[in-house]
């Protein structure tokens, strides 16, 4: 080696490999979150085949998504004392019989039912997913919190593709699909990653509450609800506005997700680093409400609807990346607490937005649910103004050895490190 190349520090720094772990735990977060997606494509198929209004079956993502936000604040005390690793694999299992139970069902009554049950096994999957990356690698917490809402975000993307190409065949098909992959996310994960201990003290039932008394978790929180409500008024409504088949639809959001993915990865850490965190969050809100508020004014044009909802990825993705590292660097308390608190009141906002859209459209106009979550999404400002004191404008990044890196997680670092 030449004596330029050893005094090179950008010759000689060495690669850092994304563990197995990661890796692992990312492709099952892909699959798990492939199920909000993988029902957008075939509501209207689900509304003609079993007879139900767009308020009616709606009710498959608020239920999904009330349940997944209400088991949130109880991840924490079963991960505290299963493990992470048991924690997961409930949670995939879970979600598994719930898809097959959806794909066998008669009515939407059952449906429903099931896509609750599919709520709380996600939420025992993300809840915890996410502090074990996080833990997977130590040092590293802002690029695993990257690649862990990439995931997101790929699951989002793909969702929708899936559900789409498989609706074509029969709604049903979509559901065994989304059934199949978390299978093999279960099957990997059992594999990959190793046994982990339990946590040494188990977290209280009511952590999650007391972490929200926090101003700038509580802030981050709502900024998150809000901008939800927007997210998912456009996923569960946008459908039955746009009238285009299954597979078309699918095209589209996973278009939008294809956006969510680069905005997540690429976008939000250069945003990130050139602006600062919160004025780029601030940044995003406005044009995400911009976005869909165009939306509420050429709801009969179809191709302004579909730019929106494509271009519309970009904010969102940036939005995820960034509220959610906000979230974990200023919480005072461990990620798996911070993730159950944060996603509880995150989710909240998922849960209430499918079937107030679904029930403005029926009462309204078509366009009426578009200008509401238009204005929701616009009053994250508020709530991104009311925490600013106790929010970083650029999240310090982690370096090796820096840190508690127990924070993390509910177990130990070093025990699920791939």
């Amino acid at each position: 080696m030449s004596p330029k190349a050893a005094s090179d520090p950008k010759r000689t720094r060495p690669r850092i490999a994304l563990p197995r772990a990661a890796w692992a735990i990312s492709f099952a977060t892909v699959g798990v979150f492939m199920g909000i997606g993988v029902v957008s494509p075939i509501l209207p198929s689900l509304a003609d085949e079993l007879g139900g209004s767009p308020a009616q079956v709606s009710l498959l993502f608020t239920s999904y998504m009330a349940v997944m936000g209400l088991a949130m604040v109880v991840t924490g005390w079963i991960s505290s004392r299963t493990g992470v690793r048991a924690t997961l694999l409930i949670g995939l299992a879970l979600i598994a019989v719930a898809a097959v139970g959806s794909s066998a069902s008669w009515a939407l009554g059952p449906i429903i039912g099931f896509r609750a049950g599919w709520g709380l096994g996600n939420a025992l999957f993300v809840a915890t997913a996410l502090a074990a990356i996080v833990a997977a690698m130590p040092g590293r917490r802002s690029r695993a919190i990257t690649y862990y809402e990439a995931a997101v975000g790929a699951g989002i993307a793909t969702g929708p593709l899936v559900g789409g190409l498989l609706g074509q065949i029969s709604w049903r098909a979509a559901f065994l699909g989304s059934a199949l992959l978390v299978t093999l996310s279960f099957a990997l994960l059992a594999v990959v990653l190793p046994r982990t201990p339990r946590a040494a003290e188990p977290t209280s039932l009511v952590a999650p509450f007391r972490a929200l008394t926090h101003r700038g978790l509580f802030s981050v929180a709502a900024v998150s609800l809000l901008y939800h409500l927007g997210l998912f008024t456009v996923f569960s409504y946008a459908p039955f506005v746009l009238g285009f088949s299954p597979a078309h639809t699918g095209f589209v959001f996973s278009g939008w997700g294809v956006c969510l993915v680069f905005a997540s990865v690429v976008a939000a850490p250069r945003l990130r680093g050139s602006v600062g965190a919160v004025p780029t969050v601030a940044a995003a809100l406005a044009l995400f409400a911009t976005t869909i508020a165009l939306i509420a004014v050429y709801t009969e044009n179809r191709a302004v609807v579909t730019v929106c909802i494509v271009v519309s990825g970009l904010f969102v993705g940036v939005l995820n990346a960034l509220v959610t590292e906000i979230g974990m660097h200023v919480s005072p308390v461990d990620g798996a607490t911070a993730a159950a608190s944060y996603s509880f009141v995150r989710f909240g906002g998922g849960a209430c937005a499918p079937w107030l859209a679904g029930w403005l459209g029926e009462a309204t106009a078509p366009s009426v649910p578009f200008a509401a979550a238009a204005g929701a999404t616009a009053l994250g400002l508020g709530a991104l103004a009311f925490g600013r004191k106790s929010l970083p404008p650029r999240p310090r990044r982690a370096v090796s050895g820096e840190g508690d890196p127990d924070r993390a997680t509910v177990g130990s670092p070093s025990t699920i490190r791939g």
